[in-house]
């Protein structure tokens, strides 16, 4: 077999391939049962936004968005007779993609295995296999790909039909990548070396390993893969770790920092492609980039296109002239913020707040939050009540906005409406699972979360959906995130709180903070905050009120010593709680950029008593 661009690319030095398709769907809206192949036809606007995030993240390899387009996993949707087509314009979409990007990347066309076993195992025979393999292959090739990559095989059988069915048509470039457990082997009990002898023996032109497992195990595999593989390159595309299941969702815990470390351990110890699967998205590949770029020569590198997003001519007139809000604007200048929370109303009487708001607008309050069904109760909803409290106060509003209700479409539909009506600053938080509260059967939806939210938000403030459409002039969002330093793994926290900056959060909230000790250590963990922090202070009532919040309100933790002045204070409890919400209020003003005041109970008046210690 000759040369081709691909292979003279890589033979330059190491490539980086994609992430994940499917994560970047189901992120975006997408039932995880759904057809996620037939979306080429569909919405080949969203297929296109993805690759185009991949490709802006520094990918040299953009995989086809037909994982699955066989005609036997195309058969459980109804649309086995649409292989061809479906195959065809998936390539299409890739390449539109990377002309549109203006990047000298390549297309591989991708093929999964058939969904169904083989004989004597299953009933698909050999020569329906290879038909059906040769068949999705016909319509990638038609459609234009570079190369193809034959991926996530358990049964060397299998793999080798594909691959035989593909060689056939053309003779491009094939990866031929193999599938392992976390025992390192096979789910039909190969070895690593075994396998790696059996995919050097096929006519193709790079062999590895992808999904099930996360770097750590698949960076043992390649070690026992190489010396096996003779002059062929290895290809590693490993999960962003193993996945939690969190209610209905699959959440995948692997840092993009975390995988651009291994990344750069795989190219060292010999592998020529890096990239990933399930669970991976640009942000894991943009860090991957960097790996990458630490093994491509200079003049290599000098010589490939840079990665940067493409500039798009219409920006300039997508400029908002919304001015920043009085939030943003104080945030911005340095100036102390002092925001109050008010709950909607259980019912649809708004009069009890409005006249709360008016109290604290009399003792000084320029801004108040209102809550999203906190605690999975509920409540009026929260954009009209905001619009009504700023109506009859004048107030600045910070709207809390949760992703629990809401699917993809409705998230965005909320906040255009949301902005229309001059709701502009927004705390983009996950929000309380309705377990939490009075609906327990209720069903969450979390399409996204509140990395995800704060991503979509800034997308609009650029001028476009979460599927990269425009909607015409940008948005004027001032975007606010949670923090909570009572979380358990308080790293991860802060590693979450770093990721919601890089998406766009211009400050964070708080819960509720009763050791301002303790919390400066928490903040210590990253140096300086990179952001505006607004600390959460909830006033006690009694010494009942503090064990209930430490016990069974979730993100509040009251040390011991807080609990035992309640205690100690008897009747004179809620004096002893306001009192020391004004110690802790007075000392957040001297180190933090604001004081967000917690109400209980719907008593204004005692947040109103703690705001004197700011006069």
């Amino acid at each position: 077999m000759g040369t081709s661009p691909f292979l003279d690319r890589l033979a330059e030095g190491p490539l980086l391939c994609d992430g994940a398709m499917g994560t970047m769907l189901y992120a975006r809206g997408v039932p995880l049962d759904a057809c996620f192949d037939v979306l080429n036809e569909n919405n080949p606007t969203l297929i296109q936004a993805i690759h185009a995030e991949y490709l802006a993240a520094g990918a040299d390899l953009i995989e086809t968005n037909t994982f699955g387009a066989n005609r036997f996993k195309l058969a459980v949707h109804g649309l086995e007779a649409r292989v061809r087509e479906i195959n065809l314009k998936g390539a299409k979409l890739a390449r539109d993609a990377r002309e549109r990007a203006g990047r000298d990347a390549f297309v591989l066309g991708s093929i999964g295995p058939l969904g169904k076993y083989l004989a004597p195992l299953g009933t698909v025979s050999a020569e329906e296999g290879r038909a059906a393999f040769r068949e999705q292959a016909e319509g990638l090739l038609e459609g234009g790909v570079d190369a193809f990559i034959v991926e996530t095989f358990s049964d060397l059988g299998e793999i080798r039909l594909a691959v035989e069915a593909v060689r056939t048509i053309t003779d491009l470039p094939i990866i031929a990548q193999m599938a392992f457990t976390e025992e390192g082997m096979t789910f039909a009990g190969r070895a690593p070396v075994e396998v790696a002898r059996a995919l050097r023996a096929l006519p193709v032109q790079v062999i590895g390993a992808n999904c099930s497992v996360g770097s750590s195990v698949l960076y043992d595999i390649l070690e026992q893969m190489l010396p096996e593989a003779g002059a062929l390159p290895i290809s590693i595309q490993p999960n962003a770790g193993l996945p939690s299941r969190v209610g209905e969702r699959l959440i995948y815990l692997s840092s993009p920092a975390y995988m651009a470390e291994y990344a750069f351990k795989m190219l060292q110890a010999g592998a020529k492609i890096v990239g990933g699967c399930c669970g991976t998205t640009p942000d894991h590949v943009r860090a991957m980039r960097a790996a990458v770029d630490r093994h491509v020569p200079t003049a290599v590198r000098a010589r490939r296109v840079s990665v940067s997003p493409p500039v798009r001519e219409e920006a300039p007139a997508l400029r908002t002239a919304a001015p920043p809000t009085p939030l943003a604007r104080k945030l911005e200048a340095g100036e102390f913020v002092v925001t109050v929370e008010l709950d909607p109303p259980r019912g649809h009487n708004i009069e009890k707040l409005v006249q709360g708001a008016k109290l604290l607008k009399e003792r000084g309050v320029e801004v108040v939050d209102i809550n999203d069904g906190s605690l999975g109760r509920v409540r009026m909803s929260v954009l009209p009540t905001a619009v009504l409290v700023r109506d009859a106060t004048g107030l600045d509003i910070n709207m809390h906005f949760t992703c629990r209700d809401r699917n993809l479409m409705g998230i965005q539909a909320d906040l255009l409406g949301a902005h229309a009506v001059g709701i502009r600053n927004i705390l983009a938080i996950k929000g309380d699972p309705p377990r939490a509260g009075d609906y327990v059967n209720a069903t969450a939806i979390f399409d996204v979360n509140a990395i995800g939210l704060v991503r979509i938000i800034r997308g609009m403030n650029e001028g476009r959906d979460a599927t990269g459409n425009s909607i015409g002039e940008p948005t004027g969002f001032s975007v606010g995130v949670g923090l909570n330093p009572s979380a358990k793994d308080p790293d991860k926290e802060i590693q979450r709180l770093l990721r919601k900056v890089e998406a766009g959060a211009r400050w964070a909230q708080t819960q509720p903070v009763y050791d301002l000790d303790l919390f400066d250590r928490f903040l210590a963990r990253m140096g300086k905050p990179p952001i505006p922090v607004i600390v959460g202070i909830l006033p006690l009532h009694s010494y009942r009120h503090a064990e209930f919040l430490h016990n069974e309100v979730p993100g509040i933790s009251i040390p011991e010593h807080a609990r035992a002045r309640m205690r100690e204070a008897g009747e004179r409890a809620l004096h002893m709680g306001i009192e020391m919400a004004q110690i802790l209020l007075w000392e957040v003003r001297r180190h933090y950029g604001g004081a967000y005041l917690v109400p209980s109970f719907g008593r204004y008046e005692v947040v109103a008593e703690v705001l004197d210690a700011l006069h």
